[in-house]
């Protein structure tokens, strides 16, 4: 297992965030098929091989990912990825 973790803080409304956070998990479920659903105000999505949760606390975004054993060798992939849309939709850090 190789675990994600990013913590980013921003200046959107809690509503500009939930819609933010929308598109980015959106993203990523075209791109790598992965389902997600909001449990609160924390997103939580998987498929086979990965798992996490992305959650809004004021004002920060915060995710986190466990990667299984045959996505690990992406993490950095997924880490870039993740930052490039946290720049994007929360601003940059």
């Amino acid at each position: 297992m190789s675990d994600i973790h990013i913590r980013r803080t921003h200046t959107l409304t809690p509503e500009q965030a939930r819609a933010a956070a929308e598109r980015v998990a959106a993203d990523l479920r075209d791109k790598h098929q992965l389902d997600f659903e909001w449990q609160g105000d924390t997103l939580v999505f998987q498929r086979s091989g990965v798992s996490g949760q992305l959650e809004l606390d004021g004002d920060a975004v915060e995710i986190r990912m466990k990667l299984g054993f045959l996505l690990a060798m992406f993490r950095g992939a997924f880490e870039a990825e993740i930052h490039k849309f946290f720049d994007d939709e929360f601003g940059a850090a």
